[in-house]
């Protein structure tokens, strides 16, 4: 399983599948990182915490942990 936290600054990918449960995976998906959407990778911090994404037309900053509950292709 391919996570968006192992996706590399310029990748673009497409969510598979979101994992976790309840306010978590709903609190993802009022972002609009939903199943089918494309997400460009812009920026990573030094230490790898927060990403810092393109989707849907903005920009969005991701925690390591929720990145993690994002499959990927």
């Amino acid at each position: 399983m391919k996570t968006l936290r192992q996706a590399k600054i310029g990748d673009t990918v497409q969510v598979v599948k979101l994992h976790g449960e309840g306010a978590v995976k709903r609190r993802i998906m009022d972002m609009g990182i939903t199943s089918g959407v494309e997400i460009f990778v812009r920026k990573v911090a030094p230490l790898g915490d927060p990403i810092e994404i393109m989707v849907r037309g903005y920009e969005l900053s991701l925690r390591k942990a929720d990145a993690e509950m994002i499959e990927t292709n």
